[in-house]
C-alpha cells in the first residue's frame, strides 16, 4: 500500500514528486488523473497530491479529475496545475497571466500554517506557469504570494492545500521540507529509511528476473549513465554474458575514444567492442538541420551499426539490448508516467523506432530507468566506479550532433571539440568543474566580424553553457566571475582561429532546456 497517491496531469516533474517523497522515507505511487473515487478507496492512501501539467485548465480536453475526490476525508496538496484545477472546480478564476513566472521567483509567507512549519518567511521557489489564479474561491485562505500571483492557499472544507510553485524541484528553497511537512505534519505519516543499497538490490533483482542466463549487449558512451548501467549488469550477471560496445560516431568530445578505452578497462568487463563508424554518421547527417530529425537519425544509426556489428559477434539474434536510460530521458521524450506529458525532445535511446521494437519485444533492458542523475551517481559510487567518472559532466547521447546547431560536418565538430576542450580545461584549472553540474560549448552557425592583429576576421560564434542542478529536471545558470569568462573567451578566440566571438548562455531551465537542441 502506498501512503501517498500522486494524480498525474502530465507534468515533466510528476515522477520527481514521487522520488522526493521516497527519498524522505514515504511510499508513494503515481496514478492517472482520471482515477475513480472507488479505485482510490481500494488503494487506501493516507494523502493525495495533484501534479502539475503543461495544459491550461480552460483548454478543451484539459486533464481533469473527478470532483468527488475532494470529498474524500484525506489531506490533499495541489501543485501548480493541480492547484489551479481545484480552484477552477470550486468557482475560482484562472487566466493567462500578463506576466508569466518561469524559473526563480521569491515568495513571502503571509499566514502561519503546518505546511510552512520551520520554513523561512521569505524564500526562493521555482515556478513554471503561464496561467495565474486571479480569484480564489471564498472557501480558500491565502497563505503566501509572489510578486504578482497567489503562491499558496488552504481550503479547510476539503482539507486541501495548493502551491503555485514546484517544491519537488531542487531549486525551490526548502521545497523538500515543505513536502515533508505535508506528509508528516498534515497527513500524519512516519518516514522510514531508504538506502542506496536497497536501490541496487531492487534493480539487480529486476535485471536477473528479466535477463536470466541470456547474453546482453550494452551500448556504452563512457559517460555516467551507461557506465553505471554496465556496472549494474556486471555485478548482477555472469560477466562472461555481458558485452560492452562503444560506437565512435565522430560526434564525441576531443580524444574521447582514447579515454573510453581506459574507462571501460576499469569495469572488469570481459568483452569490450570499440567500433569506428564516423563516416556512416557524418554521411547520414549531411544537410540535416532539424534537431529532432538529427536525433532520430543518430538513434536509428546507433542501432543499425549495433546490429551490423552484432552479426560479427557470437550472439543470438534475440539477444537483450541494454542502455543507461534515465527517467529524465523518458519524461523529455513523453515516455514517462501517464499519458499527458508533452515531448520536449526525442532521446535517441527512447523514441528511436528500432529501440521501440526492442522494448515492445521485451528485449530492452534499462536498469536506471527510474533514476535521476544524482541517483545514478550515488549508485555508481556504491558499485565502486571511480569518482573521476561518476562526477563527469553529463553528455548527450547524440553527442555533438545536437551541440552543433544546424547541419553537422566533421569540420564544425572539430572546431567545437577544440573550443569545448579549452573550456573544460579552464574550468578544471580554476577548480570550477566540481561546482558546476554541466558545462559545455555550443557551435552556433552564425559568422560575425572580428579583428585579429589589425586584420578583419570573419568567424563563427561559440556559446558557453554552465548550469547548476541535481537531477536535470530544473537548472539554474552558474554565476561566473566576469574575469573567468573573459579569460576563457580569450583562449578560445586566440587558439581556435575559426572562432570570432564567444557568448555565455544565461537561460535557466525552465523556460530553456539544458541542451540547445
Amino acid at each position: 500500500m502506498s501512503q501517498i497517491l500522486i494524480l498525474d496531469f502530465g507534468s515533466q516533474s510528476t515522477h520527481l514528486i514521487q522520488r522526493r517523497l521516497q527519498d524522505l522515507g514515504y511510499t508513494a505511487s503515481i496514478v492517472p488523473s482520471h482515477i475513480s473515487v472507488s479505485e482510490i478507496k481500494d488503494k487506501n492512501p493516507k494523502a493525495i497530491i495533484f501534479s502539475g501539467s503543461p495544459s491550461s485548465v480552460y483548454e478543451n480536453n484539459a486533464p481533469n479529475y473527478d470532483i468527488a475526490i475532494l470529498e474524500l476525508p484525506l489531506p490533499k496538496l495541489g501543485l501548480c496545475y493541480g492547484f489551479q484545477c481545484t480552484v477552477h472546480h470550486l468557482g475560482g478564476k484562472v487566466e493567462g497571466a500578463p506576466i508569466r513566472e518561469y524559473g526563480e521567483c521569491p515568495v513571502s509567507i503571509l499566514k502561519e500554517d503546518p505546511l510552512f512549519q520551520n520554513i523561512n518567511k521569505e524564500f526562493i521557489t521555482w515556478m513554471s506557469h503561464g496561467d495565474s489564479i486571479t480569484n480564489l474561491p471564498e472557501s480558500f485562505t491565502l497563505l503566501a504570494e509572489s510578486n504578482t500571483h497567489p503562491a499558496a492557499a488552504h481550503c479547510p472544507q476539503y482539507h486541501f492545500w495548493g502551491l503555485q510553485f514546484h517544491p519537488e524541484l531542487v531549486h525551490s528553497q526548502q521545497g523538500t521540507e515543505i513536502l515533508n511537512n505535508f506528509a508528516q505534519h498534515i497527513a500524519g505519516l512516519t518516514p522510514t529509511a531508504n538506502t542506496i543499497a536497497h536501490t541496487f538490490h531492487t534493480i539487480s533483482d529486476e535485471v536477473k528476473a528479466q535477463i536470466g542466463d541470456d547474453p546482453v549487449l550494452i551500448l556504452v558512451s563512457g559517460g555516467v549513465d551507461s557506465s553505471v548501467a554496465a556496472a549494474v549488469l556486471l555485478k548482477s550477471l555472469d560477466p562472461n554474458k555481458v558485452h560492452l560496445m562503444y560506437i565512435d560516431t565522430g560526434l564525441m568530445r576531443k580524444n574521447e575514444t582514447e579515454e573510453i578505452r581506459h574507462i571501460l578497462s576499469q569495469l572488469n568487463a570481459q568483452h569490450i567492442h570499440i567500433i569506428n563508424a564516423k563516416e556512416r554518421f557524418f554521411s547520414s547527417l549531411k544537410g540535416i538541420s532539424d534537431p529532432e530529425t538529427k536525433r532520430k537519425i543518430i538513434g536509428d544509426l546507433f542501432v543499425s551499426v549495433t546490429m551490423d556489428e552484432v552479426q560479427k559477434l557470437d550472439l543470438p539474434t534475440d539477444f537483450f539490448l541494454a542502455q543507461g536510460t534515465l527517467y529524465t530521458d523518458l519524461i523529455e521524450s513523453g515516455k514517462g508516467v501517464g499519458t499527458k506529458a508533452h515531448i520536449i525532445k526525442s532521446h535517441h535511446n527512447v523514441n528511436s523506432p528500432l529501440i521501440i521494437a526492442k522494448r515492445e519485444s521485451g528485449k530492452l533492458v534499462e536498469p536506471l530507468k527510474d533514476l535521476y542523475k544524482d541517483n545514478a551517481r550515488s549508485l555508481g559510487l556504491y558499485l565502486g566506479i571511480p569518482e573521476t567518472l561518476i562526477f563527469r559532466h553529463p553528455f548527450p547521447g547524440p553527442g555533438l550532433g545536437v551541440r552543433v546547431l544546424g547541419d553537422v560536418d566533421p569540420e564544425k565538430c572539430r572546431i567545437l571539440q577544440e573550443a569545448d576542450a579549452i573550456y573544460i580545461e579552464e574550468l578544471r584549472k580554476r577548480e570550477l568543474y566540481p561546482k558546476i553540474w554541466q558545462a559545455f560549448a555550443v557551435f552556433v552557425p552564425i559568422k560575425s566580424v572580428g579583428v585579429a592583429g589589425d586584420v578583419r576576421k570573419y568567424g563563427y560564434t561559440i556559446a558557453l553553457r554552465a548550469v547548476c542542478s541535481v537531477d536535470g529536471v530544473s537548472a539554474d545558470i552558474y554565476d561566473f566571475e566576469m574575469k573567468d569568462l573573459r579569460e576563457i573567451s580569450s583562449r578560445i578566440t586566440n587558439e581556435v582561429p575559426e572562432v570570432a566571438r564567444v557568448v555565455y548562455d544565461i537561460s535557466s531551465k525552465p523556460p530553456a532546456t539544458i541542451e540547445w537542441e
